[in-house]
């Protein structure tokens, strides 16, 4: 009897498609894993914006991953935008019922467009309650920074701040460096279990279809821990991955915003 890797994803809606579960349903599915969800916020969205938030009720939320655990089990978790504190301490107290253990959790706080998608006051139990039950955490550069409560300027800086990052090397980190400057960007990969820093480079792609693109990346990590690949290994993979789905969306057309990576792109043109 075959068995599938299984990859539950726990994130928001996007309606326009190019970000949250259905950015990620995606990214798992074309990453050889198979998805399951559980939805915390429905969000009106397209390329250009946010325009409206509704947060699922933390009992339904908390239904949605039990029965899920419960019948079809999972490999690995992905965790994306929570909204508020009541969302993170339903999924914590969720996952930690089921003993989850291989959890990917990328810190969503603002939309490509700018919109805000977590409280303020939900910071600081995304910090205290969330990261510490996580085994990677994916932020960008303004995710660390509010994390962090400082400025990040300089690539030369990520490995420190990656290190700082990780709660004292108990959750390992992948710094993206895509809001730097640089022509060369290298994502930096603080493995917490090894204690080493892995460089990940990529040249900047001129492309305004990057919605989406943390979603795409946590996940792809996520599903790469699910098919069984040590931690160095998938960051490079999730890397490899989110890498060429940004260079195949580029020459794409689609909405008058920011429009999304192109997930398969290994399976049609």
């Amino acid at each position: 009897m075959k068995h599938y890797n299984r990859v539950l994803t726990i994130a928001g809606s996007d309606s326009g498609g190019g970000a949250g579960i259905q950015a990620d349903i995606k990214a798992i599915s074309a990453c050889g894993c198979f998805a399951t969800s559980a939805i915390t916020a429905i969000t009106a969205q397209n390329t250009l914006g946010v325009t409206d938030i509704h947060a699922i009720p933390t009992s339904t939320l908390s239904k949605q991953i039990e029965a899920v655990l419960e019948d079809i089990g999972t490999d690995s978790v992905k965790i994306g935008m929570l909204h508020n504190s009541e969302t993170i301490e339903a999924v914590h107290t969720a996952l930690n019922k089921f003993e989850v253990k291989n959890i990917v959790l990328d810190p969503v706080m603002v939309a490509t467009s700018g919109n805000k998608l977590l409280q303020d006051e939900a910071i600081a139990s995304l910090q205290n309650v969330l990261i510490p039950a996580a085994r990677v955490i994916t932020p960008n550069i303004p995710e660390a920074e509010i994390l962090l409560g400082k400025t990040i300027n300089k690539q030369s800086d990520l490995p420190q701040f990656a290190r700082e990052l990780s709660m004292n090397g108990s959750v390992s980190v992948l710094l993206k460096a895509g809001h730097l400057t640089d022509n060369e960007l290298i994502d930096i990969f603080y493995n917490a279990e090894t204690d080493e820093c892995i460089e990940l480079q990529s040249q900047r792609i001129d492309s305004k279809n990057t919605h989406g693109t943390g979603c795409t990346l946590s996940s792809a990590f996520a599903a790469f821990l699910a098919r069984g690949l040590e931690l160095n290994e998938a960051a490079k993979a999730a890397k490899d991955y989110i890498n060429q789905a940004i260079i195949a969306g580029a020459e794409y057309h689609i909405g008058e915003g920011h429009g999304p990576v192109k997930h398969f792109f290994n399976y049609w043109d």
